[in-house]
């Protein structure tokens, strides 16, 4: 053996067989080792390194590979690996096609790189071959050092495209390869852990050691993530696996939060992808072929991301409690951009399915784990959430499905939603159910299983968050009745006429669902707040119409407790009795509150009118009103002549002394025309020409003072019930030009709402009228007759695509929240003012939400813009907002 000469050392280590080299590895590893770390020169660098690996490698004990092999080997091959790198780095910079001698060096440093990655690789699969467990502590240094390997290599051909300039075609060969063994090093590294062992008895080095790896391998995913979807998910099951086997020693060293957000950055990649692939099949009408398979693989890949977060959330559940928002905007974000959402991109039945299929039901179990962690609720539950446009559908699915799951849970994880911290879900689901004006508008629609063995139907939002909502109100417990209650009461006084509807439909069935008694004992509080608030409150017609309602649910006994509880003709109760249907109580009862009522109410009216009529006493009156309309709404002509003709005779005296200008002024004297056309309507047979003819002038009169909407309902609803009546002759000529004129303009209102109930109201009274030479006359122009013919022809105005219908629910969305942001902020300002409180700067989710506003503005005016030509001031007002904006952008940096 050379004792001088490395080179002639080298040439004769090549005749040396298997028994030699261990009979000769006490003399010659070290001087090998010498070699190793004095030479400069890659390739004999990478012909030492390959020799020590194949030829004295395996003639290493097991106890002394570390400390006799890897810790002095592979320092050296990290510097090499460095040294490569950078030339590779530097020397690519001025690739070109011309270039030759350049080409040909980049080349060669790719071929080192390639050879030094095949020589790492025998290294790792020679330790595999092991067949003894193989302890940490012996290979410490392998991990670590090959691991550093592979994430700097896969990053280099990852960001090879700009590395390369342009020039990739050069060397894509070599770069292939060096993936393909980046790629079989990784393989036999997990091989390789995968064997190792750690006992309870680990040192604290072996488990910083794990960690490391660990945490060393996810940077490595965060790299190969749109790499190559085998790789990827191998690379996350490593990572899953190993965090798993070893979960007693590492669990309380992970960096948990790092790894979850991982998953979930990645789960959301995948799903976008598949959603791309299927918004581009759906767009070229392609059902099969790459794409397909490209999308049947990507959802996969969803799929095995879904499941690796419910085992890791399952076994290191308790380490979340600072990642629950990421748990959450993960759900928000995936429903955010599938239908049934707006914001959703078009993608086909089929694939949609497919995605729900294999990808969402395998996270369903997700949130079966998170249920019982108070964490998680206090985030779902949060007040301050802040969440977007797109993101509101999403919540309200969320606590939809969490209510769903709550049933089959214990009684202290029931506890733990419906008691809430902030918000009880109860409340929680109220308040998302409001901010999906949109979605309830169009409306967006849901599979529902409507009777079993049957399939899903689709079902509006409505209907859909109705019945689960009732499923869970069926399903609470006694001791959750207050938060429940709270949170039904809370919703009807909303200033949402749809989430006071939801409540009021939940109520109901409540009342149906539980016993004679809970139901007579709500009747019973929703009686003492509407007569403990001012009558003029939205939220009394809120709860007069709930009273309504649940008044039909009641036992007959209960009925007959609540009439006596709250009699008739007790002044006091007159506010009560006119929210209340009279076809709600019994026969026998009917026919007395009727009667009560129509004495209550004329005495009321007649002290009124025996007064000095002051507009400040008038609020009772329209009260009076009010009931004697109840009353006729059921009995009409079934009540006694005496009593009809002593109704008609005061409704006579208002008549007399009510001015037009003054009814304009003084909103309590329009709530009282209104009513009295509308008890008019009863008696309008019955009407003298005297009456007849005083209506029209007072209605005349006040039609050109443009009175509000409210008041020409009520007018087109008396103009519909004439056509029964024949207008004496001596009314005639007076009656006759006021009623056409009334139709004429009523026809041609602006107000769609005032528009549509018009033309019901003339078709109606053109039906029924004796007086047909009246019809052509309130047609007095070309476009009102048409607008009349359409209607009798029930042909579409205006034909409004799903797409621009979409943009338009958007668009209201907006116009909606602020409105109720502002209603809300009127109804804190009532009252004793608050004590001040500390100033709070805005959260960042306050900002994107603000900045998806803006957004969405922009994507509807770029709608309007392919639609047709813009006005002429758009073009300013845009300059204008782009200086604005430039303005806010000045003031961030």
């Amino acid at each position: 053996m050379s004792q001088t000469d490395p080179e002639l050392l080298l040439q004769e280590l090549g005749g040396w067989d298997w028994d030699l080299c261990r009979r000769e590895l006490p003399a010659v590893l070290p001087r090998l080792l010498s070699m190793y770390q004095e030479s400069e020169d890659w390739t004999e660098h990478i012909r030492v390194l390959r020799i020590l690996t194949e030829m004295f490698l395996p003639h290493i004990s097991l106890a002394d590979l570390e400390q006799t092999f890897f810790s002095k080997v592979l320092p050296k091959t990290l510097q090499l690996f460095d040294n490569l790198m950078y030339e590779l780095s530097s020397e690519a910079k001025g690739l070109t096609s011309q270039n030759m001698e350049l080409c040909s060096t980049v080349r060669n440093i790719l071929q080192t790189m390639v050879q030094l990655l095949e020589t790492l690789t025998g290294c790792v699969r020679y330790v595999c071959t092991l067949q003894e467990c193989v302890p940490l502590e012996s290979i410490r240094t392998l991990p670590s050092s090959v691991l550093y390997v592979i994430k700097n290599t896969f990053t280099h051909c990852k960001d090879s495209e700009s590395v390369y300039c342009g020039h990739l075609h050069l060397i894509s060969d070599l770069l292939q390869a060096m993936f393909k063994e980046t790629y079989s090093l990784q393989k036999q590294l997990m091989e390789l852990l995968d064997v190792i062992s750690m006992g309870s008895a680990s040192t604290e080095d072996n488990i910083t050691d794990m960690v490391s790896v660990i945490h060393t391998v996810l940077e490595i995913c965060s790299v190969i993530s749109s790499m190559d979807h085998a790789l990827h998910a191998n690379t996350w099951k490593f990572i899953i696996k190993q965090s798993l086997k070893h979960h007693s020693l590492l669990q309380c060293h992970l960096k948990h939060s790092d790894i979850l957000s991982g998953l979930c950055k990645d789960t959301l990649l995948s799903f976008h992808s598949c959603l791309q692939l299927a918004e581009q099949m759906k767009m070229s009408d392609i059902q099969e072929g790459t794409d397909l398979r490209l999308f049947q693989k990507t959802v996969k890949l969803c799929r095995f991301f879904a499941n690796s977060l419910v085992h890791y959330t399952k076994e290191f559940l308790s380490f979340f409690s600072d990642s629950c928002s990421q748990l959450h905007q993960l759900f928000l974000q995936i429903y955010s951009k599938f239908p049934p959402s707006l914001y959703a991109p078009e993608i086909s039945e089929v694939h949609r399915d497919e995605i729900s299929r294999v990808f969402l039901v395998t996270l369903d179990p997700l949130i079966n784990q998170l249920l019982p962690f108070s964490p998680f609720m206090e985030q779902v539950l949060s007040e301050k959430l802040g969440l977007p446009p797109e993101q509101q559908l999403p919540q309200c699915l969320i606590l939809i499905t969490i209510m769903d799951k709550l049933s089959s849970q214990p009684e202290e994880v029931q506890t733990l939603w419906n008691t809430g911290k902030s918000l009880s879900l109860f409340s929680a689901l109220f308040f998302s159910f409001q901010q999906c004006a949109g979605e309830l508008s169009l409306p967006v629609y849901l599979p529902e299983v409507i009777s079993t063995g049957q399939p899903a139907v689709p079902i509006t939002l409505y209907h859909y968050v109705c019945v689960h909502l009732c499923s869970f109100i069926a399903s609470t417990l006694p001791s959750h009745f207050p938060q429940l209650e709270y949170a039904l009461l809370d919703a009807v006084l909303s200033s949402s006429m749809i989430t006071s509807l939801l409540a009021m439909d939940s109520w109901c069935f409540l009342a149906r669902y539980g016993t004679a008694e809970l139901c007579a004992h709500h009747v019973v509080v929703i009686t003492h707040l509407i007569k403990s608030w001012p009558s003029d409150c939205y939220q009394v017609s809120a709860l007069g119409v709930l009273l309504r309602r649940m008044l039909f649910l009641m036992a007959p006994d209960h009925q007959v407790e609540f009439a006596h509880k709250f009699h008739p003709e007790e002044v006091e109760n007159l506010a009560v009795w006119q929210h209340i249907s009279l076809k709600a109580l019994n026969p026998d009862l009917r026919k007395r509150v009727a009667c009560q009522l129509c004495v209550a109410g004329l005495a009321q009216c007649r002290r009124w009118l025996n007064s000095r009529r002051s507009l400040g006493e008038l609020q009772p009156v329209n009260t009076a009103l009010s009931v004697l309309l109840v009353a006729c709404n059921f009995a009409g002509d079934a009540l006694e002549a005496e009593l009809q003709a002593s109704v008609l005779g005061v409704l006579g005296q208002f008549w007399a002394f009510l001015q037009a200008q003054q009814v304009s002024d003084e909103p309590c004297l329009q709530q009282t025309l209104c009513l009295l056309l509308h008890l008019l309507e009863f008696f309008i047979q019955a009407l003298d020409a005297q009456l007849i003819t005083q209506v029209f002038a007072l209605q005349s009169s006040l039609f050109q003072l443009d009175p509000p909407d409210h008041v020409r309902l009520a007018m087109v609803d008396f103009l519909s019930s004439m056509g029964k009546v024949f207008i004496p002759q001596e009314a005639q000529r007076q009656v006759v030009p006021q009623l056409s004129c009334l139709f004429a303009s009523l026809l041609a209102d602006q107000t769609w709402l005032i528009h549509q109930h018009a033309l019901e109201a003339f078709t109606h009274f053109a039906e029924e009228t004796s007086h047909e030479d009246v019809v052509p006359q309130c047609l007095n122009s070309e476009e009102t007759k048409n607008k009349v013919v359409s209607f009798l022809a029930k042909t579409r105005q205006v034909e409004e695509t799903a797409e621009a219908r979409t943009e338009r629910m958007k668009q209201e969305r907006m116009t909606c929240s602020a409105q109720f942001m502002k209603m809300d902020g009127e109804l804190e300002s009532t009252g004793e003012p608050l004590a001040k409180r500390a100033c709070h700067p805005p959260s960042e989710e306050q900002y994107k939400s603000a900045v998806g506003t803006m957004e969405g503005a922009v994507e509807a005016v770029k709608l309007l813009l392919r639609k047709g030509s813009p006005p002429a001031w758009l073009a300013v007002k845009l300059e204008a907002l782009h200086t604005a904006i430039a303005v806010l952008r000045d003031s961030v940096r």
